[in-house]
């Protein structure tokens, strides 16, 4: 039996009739796996993670989650996006109790499942405090907390750590990918870095500067993984390499 729960079967998008960004992308995402989409500048990432959040149809080809065509946005799927859009006079409680509110949730049970979320994202003792004054890892952790909260049954991440500086974004890998073990939940992450997506997929998708699917990379490291080990050195110089190579293209 498949355990496969996103399918993409020859996807494309165009804005206008001058300007399509994906071409003919087809893969397959397994249940619970950890994907990343890497690819130089403009190649469309971040558009195909709109794809499958539903902000937008595909103008060509089919999208699947769990079975049923994404044709528009679902609580089922959980997005981060890269500015946050956290509301920073709110508490870390209220920000993370407000997903949950939209769905009207019941609200005799929504404070101890707020709590529990941002118990398990670290923030116990700011549950009080205002969005406003905390730290770029803090906020990035209740982000996470509002879209968890929800239960979604896909993860979606739009370069969440990229303004951040290297030691907390080493901290945030860590525990989103304890996050992603623990709630075991299917996820899927653009990023800019090489060493993000190696460190945390299962699988890789490389697009290519053209819009279109250039290889999709199996990572074969148990986790956690050892970022000085030869085999992890490998991975690094074969994604290193298929960005040169894309810069070169004119």
């Amino acid at each position: 039996m498949s355990t496969d729960f996103v399918h993409a079967n020859h996807v494309g998008f165009q804005y206008n009739e001058h300007s399509e960004v994906l071409h003919d992308i087809s893969f397959n995402i397994k249940k619970n796996s950890f994907v990343s989409i890497v690819g130089p500048s403009g190649c469309g990432k971040s558009t195909l993670l709109n794809l499958l959040a539903g902000f937008f149809p595909s103008t060509k080809g089919t999208i699947k989650i769990d079975g049923e065509q994404v044709k528009k946005p679902s609580q089922d799927r959980g997005f981060v996006f890269q500015d946050l859009a956290l509301f920073p006079w709110l508490t870390v409680y209220k920000n993370v109790e407000f997903g949950l509110k939209m769905q009207n949730f019941p609200k005799d049970k929504r404070d101890q499942k707020v709590r529990d979320m941002i118990e398990l994202v670290g923030l116990t003792s700011y549950v009080d405090f205002p969005i406003s004054s905390l730290s770029g890892g803090m906020k990035q952790r209740v982000a996470l907390a509002r879209t968890l909260v929800t239960e979604p049954s896909i993860l979606l991440l739009d370069e969440p750590f990229s303004a951040l500086d290297a030691q907390t974004r080493d901290v945030l890998q860590e525990e989103l990918l304890s996050l992603h073990q623990q709630l075991s939940m299917t996820t899927v992450l653009v990023t800019h870095s090489i060493d993000e997506a190696i460190y945390l997929s299962d699988t890789v998708i490389l697009l290519s500067k053209d819009g279109t699917l250039n290889e999709i990379v199996n990572i074969e490291l148990e986790k956690p993984r050892d970022r000085t080990s030869s085999a992890y050195n490998d991975y690094q110089k074969r994604l290193y390499e298929f960005l040169r190579l894309e810069r070169q293209q004119t």
